[in-house]
């Protein structure tokens, strides 16, 4: 439905009471530009909930999505700024597993 060709992440946390603007504002002060089809994922800083603002090239759409046990792997403070995600990597992070160990084979190998 939507065609996401960059999924990238924030290593900074974000306030989850931020709406699309603010996500909007955020990604520009982060990132330079919010890039038609590109998404920009942001964690809280206890890490248990996620925003993802993704640009279609007509608008932007916010998702939300909420642990109620454990937390996400957030970015570690080692890691570039800002931090480019495989699809893969995504689908990891957004069930709690360790997506910077997700390998070139698509299996994470060490947990």
């Amino acid at each position: 439905m939507i065609r996401i060709d960059r999924i990238w992440l924030a290593t900074e946390p974000l306030d989850m009471r931020a709406g699309p603007e603010s996500c909007l504002a955020r990604v520009v002060q982060g990132f330079g530009a919010a890039e038609p089809h590109q998404a920009y994922v942001f964690l809280n800083k206890r890490a248990n909930r996620m925003k993802v603002l993704v640009h279609d090239g007509f608008g932007v759409w916010l998702a939300a999505r909420r642990l109620h046990q454990g937390r996400f792997i957030p970015a570690r403070s080692w890691q570039q700024h800002p931090l480019e995600l495989t699809s893969e990597q995504l689908n990891a992070l957004v069930v709690g597993l360790p997506w910077y160990q997700v390998g070139t084979d698509k299996a994470i190998a060490l947990i």
